[in-house]
């Protein structure tokens, strides 16, 4: 292999041209034969034992080619990278200019590059850091969910129905005085106040008593997702069957042993009070760091190829069809997109602006890894692997073979490097009060500006 010319061609564009010996050609034209060789079949020769020079004659000379140079390119390409200290960040581009036995072949390979980058500060940066006060009513806000979570539901018979119940009913819609498809239901149960039916439905059955046969009027939004109906009026002969209501239990001692662990309301207050307290402490750490971050962001000077986007937004979007998978079991992304009415393009465009986030970031950090020459040891990779694959519970070896290890510790290298942000990260809310309080003043300049631009 020899290197013919390496020209850079625009921003985070390389073109390298490189010549491939014709013995290195001839040794992997003789190793794609070989492979190949036995499901070659040709007349007069049993199948796998026609000679190379015989199917050279009948095909051409250059039947070898293309597989040989393949075979050798990763290797040669791979080699001058390291030679030119090139990182690339997509697969090669690579043309085969000219390739013949006597001569070898010249290959040309277009790289996508590795971003130069450019971080304006990373140390000491300022930020706010704002540990939300925990009220009493936010106690009493988490003591109400555990007491919903023992609520029973018992019949009423002896009044009317109020928003809040859970009524069953009969329903028939019709339009223009014509039954419709998808408005019928029997025994159905719906709670008053939910929003479940179209507006106005839910509001005409407070105050009807089981046994009632009433009409419900009411009129498709115009946004009605069935354009068969949207905007129509229509009505709907409605019979109240039932009417439930949901029973909570008192606030008290009872109750704290039967939802927690606690003999008294006091203790299981103190110890929810304890947790909220916690909870806000780690919510304003990382809004802290977030913020730190997002300084970093907007301080990154680079020039990111689409690709690096792209690949974050697969990758968002492979999690978020795992995510559903989760939740709602073989639920297809494709599936997903019809049901809500989305195109893939859309879905990529609202996951892009993180994406551009959260790559410009990985690129600075790794930047900021470089510049204090942040190292990992074998020691302290190999640590990290064991406890991976404990977590996996797998042979180290086995994590080793499958994964790659050189990118595991630059993980580990970009992860130093977060420490050190945030070791040196200065909480400063005081310049948080004051931008608060300059942005009505710079609203009113601008909005003075805009009348005076009238």
């Amino acid at each position: 292999m020899s290197l013919i010319s390496d020209v850079k061609t625009d921003v985070n564009m390389r073109e390298v041209t490189f010549s491939i010996t014709a013995e290195d050609l001839e040794a992997a034209c003789e190793r794609v034969y070989q492979r190949q060789k036995k499901d070659i079949a040709v007349k007069g020769f049993r199948k796998g034992k026609v000679p190379r020079k015989m199917v050279e004659k009948l095909y051409g000379e250059e039947v070898f080619f293309e597989d040989a140079v393949n075979m050798i390119i990763p290797g040669e390409l791979d080699a001058i990278l390291r030679d030119k200290e090139i990182t690339i960040i997509d697969r090669p581009s690579v043309e085969l200019v000219s390739c013949s036995k006597g001569e070898g072949a010249v290959c040309k390979a277009t790289l996508i590059t590795k971003p130069e980058v450019t971080v304006a500060e990373y140390k000491g940066i300022h930020a706010p850091m704002v540990v939300r006060e925990v009220t009493d009513e936010d106690i009493d806000q988490q003591i109400e969910m555990l007491r919903q979570r023992q609520a029973r539901m018992i019949d009423v018979e002896d009044r009317a129905a109020e928003n809040g119940d859970e009524v069953k009913i009969n329903f028939e819609g019709f339009i223009d005085d014509v039954a419709f498809e998808g408005g019928k239901g029997e025994n159905y149960p719906l709670r008053l106040g939910s929003g479940q039916f179209i507006p106005g439905f839910e509001d005409q059955i407070v105050g009807k008593n089981i046994g009632d046969k009433f009409d419900v009027e009411v009129t498709f939004p115009e946004e009605y997702g069935d354009e068969r109906y949207a905007g129509k009026a229509a009505v709907f002969k409605t019979e109240l069957l039932g009417i439930s209501t949901q029973e909570l239990p008192e606030i008290d001692d009872e109750l704290a042993k039967d939802i927690s662990e606690f003999d008294t309301i006091a203790e299981l207050r103190a110890d929810i009070e304890k947790k909220l307290k916690e909870s806000a402490e780690q919510s304003a750490q990382t809004q802290f760091e977030n913020a730190v971050f997002d300084t970093i962001v907007a301080g990154t000077d680079a020039i990111i190829p689409q690709v690096l986007y792209d690949r974050r937004i697969d990758q968002r979007i492979r999690e978020f069809e795992n995510q559903l998978q989760q939740q709602y079991g073989d639920l297809k992304i494709e599936e997903y997109l019809q049901l809500t009415g989305m195109t893939m393009e859309q879905l990529r465009d609202e996951y892009e602006p993180q994406a551009k986030k959260e790559v410009t970031l990985r690129l600075a950090l790794e930047k900021i890894a470089d510049t204090e020459d942040i190292q990992v040891t074998d020691e302290e990779l190999d640590e990290a692997l064991t406890q991976f694959a404990a977590e996996l519970n797998a042979p180290v070896e086995f994590v080793k073979s499958r994964i790659p290890v050189e990118d595991y510790r630059t993980d580990m290298r970009v992860q130093k490097a977060v420490e050190l942000i945030k070791n040196n990260a200065v909480v400063d809310n005081e310049a948080a009060k004051e931008e608060a309080a300059e942005a009505p003043a710079e609203e009113a300049k601008a909005d003075e500006e805009a009348k005076d631009a009238e």
